[in-house]
């Protein structure tokens, strides 16, 4: 594995000592820890993420999460900027990533939802899921086109990263993911299984991010009545009806798990994103402020719950992994359901982060930042870092420092064109620069 790192040398603060730092330093500290995740607790030989690993930090299995992986792309960007590891050992990393990516076996240019990470073979995820992921594969290229645009010095080095990135992203089929043309997005393609799984990718949820990357796409682009009547033609898009006092323009009732706020908005930039349908920085706004308020309120009469201890999203939980939300309410909090909404809500987001310090201390706080979550009511603390939760983690709280990956994100060229294609506006499409 690539060295050049600095984390290492950072000095260890205890949970009450790291709860007692001034904000800035506060989120540095958490961002700085949670991206060892990436790092030392990437796979060993490819370098990509797990999909998960213990607090006890046993040998991992090979299991890689590909959306994960995306993530993980891009806090290795916050590293570099940061400062937590060289520029060099990045590329080294993201070198071993690539490398691994193009001997793995893809489905009309899609990835698996999991992959060996030494091999690059498919990891079914369900019987008849053992094959192309579009959303994962929406994540990952969300992550490489970030680096695409992060790692622009003309060196050779540099340029080969570059070019082998594109190589990817261009050859993802997104219109072969309409069957044919159904004015559609599917989730799933299997070689042995073909539509089987006839997962509708339909809104509002995470998804968002596949519909622009679809229209952005350089060689198989779909058409904007992908976008239209398919994800904004689900039955759960539209919303409009108030939760503890907040009207929430899109989605289920009460919102949903916070990753929707998340996951497409690591790169797309909300603050002033809009089309026919809402104002997306409103929207999730709104969303956290009705899942804080939620936990605040605490109908459910949980223990732990209140202003400063509050996050439901998917995740861990005693009973196995639930898409936890304020109507699917079990007791369990989700460190990263806060944390990564740091742009949303700085102030309630980081009276969590402390509280989580200071009440919970050593058995949420370890080697790769927060565990993946806690149920106070049952005694209970997840034995899991999960890629998916820890990545939000370190880049929306980098948004929320400097907008860095939604700068690089939204200077994608072929990113602006599919969302004007799709009749988006935002202050980065009014001008070539960007806001």
């Amino acid at each position: 594995m690539p060295r050049g790192d600095r984390i290492t040398k950072s000095k260890k603060l205890s949970p009450a000592a790291l709860a007692a730092l001034p904000d800035e330093l506060l989120i540095e500290a958490v961002q700085r820890q949670t991206f060892r995740f990436f790092w030392e607790g990437a796979h060993p030989v490819s370098g990509l993420a797990l999909d998960r690993r213990s607090v006890r930090d046993k040998t991992a299995d090979d299991k890689i999460g590909v959306g994960g992986s995306g993530f993980g792309v891009m806090a290795l960007i916050v590293a570099v900027e940061r400062g937590w590891v060289t520029r060099e050992a990045a590329l080294l990393r993201l070198g071993g990533m690539l490398d691994l990516l193009y001997r793995a076996t893809c489905y009309h240019g899609a990835f698996p939802h999991f992959m060996d990470g030494r091999t690059g073979a498919t990891i079914p995820f369900w019987r008849k899921d053992d094959g192309g992921d579009l959303v994962e594969t929406a994540f990952l290229c969300m992550g490489l086109l970030c680096a695409r645009q992060y790692f622009d010095r003309d060196t050779p080095v540099e340029a080969s990263l570059r070019n082998r990135i594109n190589g990817l992203w261009e050859e993802v089929e997104w219109d072969w993911y309409t069957q044919d043309d159904r004015k559609l997005l599917y989730w799933h393609w299997s070689p042995t299984n073909g539509w089987a799984m006839n997962h509708e990718i339909r809104g509002w949820n995470e998804c968002l991010i596949a519909y622009v990357l679809a229209a952005s796409a350089p060689r198989y682009p779909v058409d904007p009545l992908v976008y239209h009547r398919g994800f904004a033609g689900g039955r759960d898009f539209l919303n409009g009806r108030s939760y503890y006092g907040i009207e929430l323009p899109l989605g289920m009732p009460y919102g949903g798990p916070l990753f929707f706020a998340h996951y497409s908005f690591c790169g797309l930039d909300p603050r002033g994103l809009k089309d026919q349908y809402a104002d997306y920085w409103e929207q999730n706004l709104r969303h956290v402020r009705i899942n804080h308020a939620h936990c605040a309120a605490n109908p459910g009469r949980y223990q732990g719950y209140g202003a400063a201890c509050w996050g439901l999203t998917a995740s861990d939980d005693p009973d196995g992994y639930v898409a936890h939300a304020p109507d699917e309410d079990n007791g369990t909090i989700t460190p990263t359901a806060a944390l990564a909404s740091l742009p949303y809500a700085p102030r309630e987001a980081l009276d969590a982060a402390r509280h989580f310090l200071r009440h919970h201390g050593s058995r949420l706080w370890g080697r790769y930042g927060f565990a993946d979550a806690f149920c106070e009511d049952r005694n209970w603390y997840a034995e899991h870092y999960i890629s998916i939760d820890q990545g939000p983690i370190v880049v929306m709280m980098e948004n929320h420092r400097s907008g860095l990956l939604w700068k690089l994100f939204m200077s994608v060229p072929e990113v602006r064109n599919g969302l004007r294609r799709l009749g988006f506006s935002s202050p980065w499409l009014a001008q070539e620069g960007g806001p």
